[in-house]
């Protein structure tokens, strides 16, 4: 039987009403005041410094948008501070623009997915810091939860009205919001002493090709290694992933950072065994779903035994809803313990207030268990892979 307060949360998350801050609430406490990991980088991938996006739930655009960051520095290009409310901007039109279509049946809110970063880059372009820079949102007065009420509002006014030479007047409702809350968006501006749009921007100096990047989850009653529309609230557009193994999820990330690509990475992170403060997660070998207050206050005190992981336990977190798409972040390397365990190097998009100053270490199974995606540049696959995906 599902939980009531998994209902609810994620009712709360396809709606957009489960604030960021409200998911930090839930993990801060997870932590020892004695932890004693060690761990030794084996791959540490180069990337920009870490940001935090405050109580908005916008992670979707910040690990993205750090994620192309770190190609560009792949590329040997010089890496750009980009815009991350540009694409949460323009994401919030696109999806108003589907709640009309729909008659107001779907979410609204800050939700996205890593993809959206590269259909905006795709369609709008982007934009760098120094030229839109907005940072108030979830910081300072503009408040996420308050944004976002009088957003739907705007549209349910706009569906109520039976005039029908309406036409698209909530477009200019919707951007002339946005414009006062958010800053207008400039036509143009200047970097590196030429004048550039978003699409120019993106095109000359970021330089990547939103086509090359593929995405993948794993599904165990879809089939394998064809496309699927992800099943998840934040995925708004609809967007297609492959769906491969379990087991295979790690594979590819591991075949990627040994090739020097970083991971876009979307997963379920509100568990007890999920540690910000102390930059630790992993699968304790113990009832996960039921796990003692006593064994919730030492399980960062060090290494300990893991959980196997089974696909049939990866499927019943999704399907009992204890595994959500709450947050999204950046796999920028590999490392070890002291017992000499793999974890994955991961940047986190809430500032630099933990033991590791913005990053954590998660292990294999971790990402196994309660990944709901991964992006990467196609490159990063390995042949064995990418030679069994349908088209």
């Amino acid at each position: 039987m599902i939980k009531k307060s998994f209902l609810l949360t994620a009712m709360f998350c396809s709606l957009g009403i489960f604030a960021q801050d409200e998911l930090i609430k839930k993990v801060i406490n997870n932590a020892s005041i004695s932890s004693k990991f060690h761990f030794t980088e084996v791959i540490d991938l180069e990337n920009t410094s870490v940001k935090n996006q405050g109580s908005a739930g916008t992670c979707w655009s910040y690990s993205g948008n750090s994620f192309l960051e770190s190609e560009m520095i792949r590329m040997g290009k010089q890496p750009v501070d980009l815009a991350e409310i540009f694409t949460a901007r323009q994401v919030y039109l696109s999806k108003a623009r589907n709640y009309i279509l729909f008659n107001g049946n779907m979410g609204l809110g800050d939700g996205g997915e890593t993809h959206d970063v590269m259909n905006i880059f795709r369609k709008y372009g982007s934009m760098p810091q120094e030229a839109y820079t907005f940072e108030d949102y979830g910081k300072g007065s503009v408040k996420s939860g308050e944004f976002q009420k009088k957003f739907k509002e705007i549209l349910d006014d706009y569906m109520k009205n039976p005039n029908p030479s309406k036409g698209t007047s909530w477009v200019t409702d919707i951007t002339a919001y946005m414009d006062e809350k958010l800053g207008k968006v400039p036509a143009t501006f200047n970097y590196g002493g030429k004048t550039h749009t978003p699409k120019t921007f993106s095109k000359e100096v970021v330089g990547i090709d939103p086509d090359d990047y593929i995405e993948f989850s794993s599904y165990k009653d879809s089939p394998y290694y064809e496309k699927m529309v992800l099943p998840v609230p934040d995925n708004w557009s609809y967007d297609m992933v492959y769906n491969v193994p379990m087991t295979e999820l790690t594979d590819i990330i591991d075949n990627a950072l040994s090739k020097g690509y970083t991971i876009a990475w979307s997963s379920d992170v509100s568990e007890p065994y999920f540690s910000w403060k102390n930059g630790v997660a992993f699968v304790p070998d113990m009832d996960i779903y039921n796990i003692p207050d006593d064994q919730k206050k030492v399980i960062f005190n060090g290494p300990m035994p893991e959980k196997q992981v089974t696909e049939d336990l990866r499927l019943d977190g999704l399907y009992s809803l204890t595994t959500t798409d709450d947050h999204a972040m950046q796999i920028v390397g590999l490392a070890k313990d002291q017992n000499g365990k793999e974890y994955y190097k991961v940047k986190n998009s809430w500032g630099e207030t933990n033991d590791y100053k913005g990053y954590l270490y998660v292990t294999k199974a971790f990402v196994q268990l309660k990944s709901t995606g991964i992006l990467l540049h196609k490159d990063g696959l390995q042949k064995s892979i990418a030679k069994k995906l349908k088209a």
